[in-house]
């Protein structure tokens, strides 16, 4: 048997390569259908299986109402010396055929296509975000982001069985059933055509108001588990302020929005319903009173009666089943259509169509009149030009707001500059792919978040193919090997198997951040980027940690952004910003000597009034 399963499960490969695209389908028809292509073939085939299962259960009507004639023209005798052959062919029918065809039919799609959809979904959808720049996310919920990844992909294949199982079949059936019962008598037609006029007036009214109350629905859900995400993520906020009254309360404003939207969807619904219930009752009474009225004029057979009743009362479950199936069809239009708004956007950051990799020899980095506002009239940097000499080691400072970090999501490419550019080695970083110009590049932030992984897996993440000797020795190197070797986590796992938790909140600032030098130890990258390295480091480890960070920088070019003057001042060269602009340029004694910003920012922290 798990063969059997194993067989339709494999029929697609959902993680196939495919070419990326940077600007993705923007109307749900052509999205919808670029995640199905690869199951086109098993599609057609499913398609044959419904209309074939379908045909089944009109095959079963059609012989009631023909056993019911044969019963009533025949003594039991006369019916088994006649029709015992008949009725075997039936049997194989119903034991074997018929179960056969229905188990094929759920197979494609339970087995084979629904969960291959959801999985080659969400990977395209994850390749695709995780393409997107450092702004994007920082514009948006992380929270939504990953329950539009998440639930896109499935409501995609949820909606293809509805398709499959409610439209294929139904078509086949009411097909079927016309032709079953104009075969008994024309006149059977009446009520049915009648019944399909007045159910195709119902759909479309219904059909009208759902799409739009489930889009709004599932943007309502979205919002909500955003809201959720947020609070837990900044649980600590939450606690130190003692906001969870205010959390609650705000949380009712969202579930409310939440459950009135849900509401105006299931009002639709109910509605829909309710007249579905009536045109069923006049379908019931038109067909099976107008067969009896044929059967009292003698234009009828009771088997024809039978066989009209059975089938009527059919399409009567079979309407409450579509109704819950176009539920379903729309509520996962509505998710598709409000998912796309993450997972279809053209990627805000791409590489140009020759970009290589960049040829790194010295590391030399030149900024040439380099200009960044943010799509503002101020702010940012303005105009900024300067060089790094390979191996030299620069540091950056300035009040806050000065253009610091700008300065190095740009050098990062983490943004297209507005105007200027920056070569290394004498290339200009736009000209070459993202991923080849971080490789050359360590960089360890002020507030290094981890991976919710084992301190293995997030040292590591520096350098995948190192041993774990050289993990260790990075380790080591951080001063973190002997703090790591007393770590156990919840799980029973220890040391180096540990896991650190969401963001690496199991663990101290301290730790977070000397596992986050290993990691970049590890990398061994020649540039360097010091974003406030040690600024969470008590005064003894931060001692311990310098003499690590000037043993990294030897050979490498570095930039180190600190706001405690006194770990930079043996730099080989400081930049000082002010305003988006570079206002002094020069070696810690010279600056001052000039008696302008650099000196007054280290007088005061002289005095033990650290500004930043």
């Amino acid at each position: 048997m798990t063969r059997i399963f194993q067989f339709f499960e494999n029929l697609v490969d959902p993680y196939t390569a495919e070419p990326q695209h940077d600007v993705p389908p923007n109307r749900i028809g052509p999205f919808i259908w670029s995640m199905m292509r690869p199951f086109r073939r098993l599609l057609a085939l499913n398609a044959c299986t419904a209309f074939a299962t379908a045909a089944a259960e009109l095959v079963l009507i059609f012989y009631l109402g023909r056993l019911v004639d044969l019963l009533a023209g025949a003594s039991p005798a006369t019916f088994w010396a006649n029709h015992s052959w008949e009725l075997i062919a039936v049997l194989i029918f119903v034991l074997i055929m018929r179960p056969a065809i229905q188990t094929l039919d759920t197979a494609l799609i339970k087995n084979a296509i629904q969960p291959n959809v959801a999985a080659l979904g969400r990977w395209r959808s994850h390749c695709h975000v995780l393409r997107q720049p450092v702004g994007w996310f920082e514009a948006d919920f992380a929270g939504r982001i990953a329950n539009r990844v998440v639930q896109m992909p499935a409501a995609t294949g949820d909606l293809v069985f509805q398709i499959m199982n409610a439209l294929a079949f139904t078509v086949a059936y009411l097909v079927g059933a016309g032709v079953l019962l104009a075969n008994a008598h024309p006149m059977l037609l009446i009520p049915l055509g009648l019944w399909l006029i007045l159910y195709a007036v119902l759909l479309r009214w219904s059909l009208k108001r759902i799409r739009p109350a489930a889009r709004a629905s599932s943007a309502a859900r979205s919002r909500t588990l955003g809201f959720v995400v947020d609070s837990y993520a900044n649980i600590n906020s939450v606690k130190l302020f003692s906001h969870t009254s205010r959390e609650t309360d705000t949380a009712v404003g969202i579930l409310e929005n939440h459950r009135r939207t849900y509401m105006a969807e299931n009002r639709i619904v109910t509605a829909m319903d309710a007249g579905l219930v009536v045109l069923n009752g006049v379908l019931i009474a038109g067909i099976i009173g107008w067969s009896l009225v044929m059967w009292t004029n003698g234009t009828a057979t009771v088997g024809v009666v039978a066989a009209a009743g059975a089938l009527a009362l059919r399409i009567n479950a079979m309407t409450g089943w579509i109704l819950a199936a176009l539920s379903a069809f729309f509520r996962a239009l509505g998710i598709i259509s409000e998912g796309m708004e993450t997972v279809a956007q053209p990627i805000g950051l791409i590489d140009a169509p020759t970009a290589g990799t960049l040829p790194l020899s010295g590391g030399r980095i030149e900024v040439c009149n380099l200009t960044h506002n943010y799509g503002r009239t101020g702010g940012g940097i303005q105009n900024i030009s300067f060089t790094i000499a390979p191996g030299e080691r620069v540091g950056l400072v300035g009040r806050s707001g000065a253009g610091k970090s700008t300065l190095v999501k740009a050098i990062l490419r983490l943004y297209d500059p507005e105007g200027g550019q920056i070569l290394i080695d004498g290339r200009d970083i736009a000209t070459v792919s993202q991923d080849s110009l971080r490789a050359q590049i360590g960089m360890v932030q002020q507030d290094s978040m981890l991976l919710h992984r084992s301190i293995r897996d997030n040292i590591m993440y520096g350098r995948p193919d190192a041993s774990e000797a050289q993990m260790i020795a990075a380790a080591r190197q951080a001063k973190a090997h002997d703090f790591i070797d007393d770590l156990r986590d919840s799980f029973g796992k220890s040391g180096y198997d540990a896991h650190v938790g969401e963001r690496g909140v199991k663990l101290s600032g301290g730790q977070r951040q000397r596992i986050a030098l290993a990691r970049v130890i590890l990398k061994d990258a020649p540039i360097l980027i010091l974003d406030e390295a040690t600024s969470a480091l008590d005064s003894e480890v931060e001692a311990q940690i310098q003499q690590t960070l000037y043993g990294m920088m030897k050979g490498k070019t570095v930039i180190a952004i600190a706001h405690r003057l006194s770990t930079i001042a043996q730099m080989d060269r400081i930049l000082v910003l002010d305003d988006g602009a570079i206002v002094q340029n020069g070696v810690h004694a010279d600056l001052l000597a000039q008696d302008g910003l650099y000196a007054r920012l280290w007088h005061r922290q002289s005095a033990g009034l650290i500004v930043t």
